[in-house]
């Protein structure tokens, strides 16, 4: 494949709309490889739907938390209790053929030179957060690529390592030679950051430059779907406000 551009996004989070809109507006931008940085299910009303989607199209995809949890019969007492009822709901609605597929993903994976992982690269089986500089730090030890995407907080920014770490907001992201990148993509399915548009970035590997886009997407038909199955009517309300 000649100089190709790439849609990275994760933390869709079984929310068919936005995946939806994220797809068009990513062959609008003449997309030509897709990466997920995991998440694929949880907290939405189309787990089935959204895994089926990414495996026809992805190229590589990292296992997230909930991907794990929901492909394993593993406690949740960690869980805060609204994540954790719908990770129950959710291990109920994927076939046994989805199941394996989430088991079989990879904690980390390396593409044309770049590197994708949920949380971090320290840890990636204990589910880190990273919100500030100093915790970006461990990640950036481990680090071999000079630029790794990363999701899991559902807040698009970019810490930039040189001689020092730095965290900063991000629309349009020249890579700069001898700097090293750790680079939030945001979330397709439940924005944290007040923005309810769904994100996702476009990574053109011949110009380096990493885009973020934020895409509006039907709002209130994921809405109506998460109230018809019966989830907490609060990860409804949290859609419109992007929290």
């Amino acid at each position: 494949m000649s100089d190709p551009r790439f849609a990275i996004l994760g933390d869709i989070h079984g929310n068919g709309p936005a995946l939806t809109a994220v797809m068009e507006d990513a062959r609008g931008r003449g997309v030509t490889a897709w990466l997920c940085v995991g998440d694929i299910v949880g907290y939405n009303a189309e787990p089935s739907e959204c895994v089926d989607r990414i495996r026809e199209v992805a190229q590589a995809t990292v296992c997230g938390n909930h991907d794990h949890y929901c492909a394993h019969e593993s406690s949740l007492e960690d869980f805060h209790p609204l994540a954790a009822s719908v990770v129950a709901w959710t291990r109920r609605q994927l076939s046994e053929e989805q199941v394996d597929y989430l088991r079989g993903l990879s904690l980390v994976r390396m593409v044309a030179g770049f590197t994708l992982v949920h949380s971090t690269l320290d840890m990636p089986d204990k589910w880190g957060y990273v919100f500030d500089a100093l915790e970006a730090e461990a990640n950036f030890n481990c680090q071999t690529t000079s630029v790794c995407f990363y999701g899991h907080t559902h807040v698009p920014v970019v810490f930039e390592r040189d001689q020092r770490t730095r965290r900063t907001g991000y629309r349009v992201l020249k890579l700069e030679a001898g700097r090293k990148y750790f680079v939030n993509a945001g979330s397709v399915g439940q924005p944290r950051d007040g923005d309810p548009r769904a994100a996702y970035v476009v990574y053109d590997l011949k110009s380096r430059v990493v885009e973020l886009r934020r895409v509006a997407y039907d709002v209130a038909k994921a809405q109506e779907r998460i109230r018809a199955a019966g989830l907490p009517e609060r990860l409804a309300q949290r859609l419109s406000l992007g929290k």
